[in-house]
């Protein structure tokens, strides 16, 4: 599919990962550009699917939820009908931020912020607690964020 982008598609989307608020001239003027061409070809990006969304990345710290926690999940048994209802469940916890289907000893892995311990062990008694089939959960605790990319390398 990126093979269809030409270099200056790549510095569209280059420069809106890095700040997506710039205005349509503003983008132009990066890229030595006019902005109806500029315009024309983020609009297509977007429609494309390229470009699934913006948004503003918060500071967990000055919103009270600067624990950080990687949750790795077992399921007892896994097929299509547990699976769906898993992660049907894991969309409604808004403490889970991220969740991947992973392969190895653990069949997810969540991404979940919470303010502090407490409330986490409370997420795993009550949210998880509350799903079905799972056999295991192993928490990792991160110390410090030491890396931490929003976009993707292109």
């Amino acid at each position: 599919m990126a093979t269809t982008l030409d270099e200056t598609d790549l510095q569209i989307l280059k420069t809106l990962q890095k700040n997506a608020k710039l205005t349509t001239k503003e983008l132009a003027d990066a890229l030595n550009l006019t902005p109806t061409p500029v315009f024309e070809r983020q609009r297509r990006l977007e429609k494309k699917g390229y470009i699934k969304k913006y948004v503003a990345i918060l500071d967990p710290e000055k919103l009270d939820r600067s624990l950080l926690v990687f949750c790795k999940v077992k399921l007892q048994q896994i097929n299509h009908d547990m699976a769906d209802a898993f992660t049907r469940h894991i969309q409604r916890i808004p403490e889970v931020t991220e969740c991947y289907n992973t392969s190895g000893a653990y069949d997810y892995l969540l991404k979940v912020r919470a303010r502090d311990m407490k409330q986490y062990q409370e997420f795993v008694l009550t949210k998880l607690g509350d799903i079905e089939n799972i056999s295991a959960i192993e928490s990792t605790f991160v110390m410090s964020e030491v890396k931490q990319i929003h976009g993707i390398n292109l």
